[in-house]
C-alpha cells in the first residue's frame, strides 16, 4: 500500500505536483547548463559509480565539464546565457532521439 502511494506521489505522469516540481527543478538546472543526471553522486551510491564507469569517456568528460561550468557560474553569481540554455536543451532531446 505504502509503496504504491509513494510511486504515485513521485511519478510526474500521474501526479500534477510531481510534474510541477520536475519542471521547476529542470528550469533551475538549465540556468547552469546541468542535467538532472549530473546531480547523482558516485561517492554516495555504488550503483551510480558503476553506471558511470560503464559510460563512454566522452560522456563522462562532458558531465565533468558541465559540473565545473555550473560551479564557476555559481561562484560568479551568474547564469548561463539564454542562447546556450536553449542549445543544451536541444542537445538533450537529440540524445534521447538516439536511444
Amino acid at each position: 500500500m505504502a509503496s504504491s502511494l509513494t510511486k504515485w506521489l513521485v511519478d510526474p505522469k500521474k501526479n500534477w505536483f510531481a510534474r510541477q516540481h520536475m519542471k521547476t527543478v529542470s528550469a533551475r538546472l538549465r540556468r547552469y547548463g546541468l542535467r538532472y543526471d549530473d546531480l547523482y553522486d558516485p561517492y554516495y551510491d555504488l550503483d551510480i559509480k558503476e553506471a558511470l564507469n560503464r559510460l563512454p569517456r566522452e560522456i563522462i568528460d562532458a558531465r565533468n565539464q558541465r559540473l565545473k561550468r555550473a560551479m564557476d557560474l555559481s561562484m560568479k553569481h551568474e547564469y548561463l546565457p539564454e542562447d546556450l540554455q536553449v542549445l543544451s536543451l536541444s542537445l538533450i532531446y537529440s540524445v534521447w532521439s538516439w536511444i
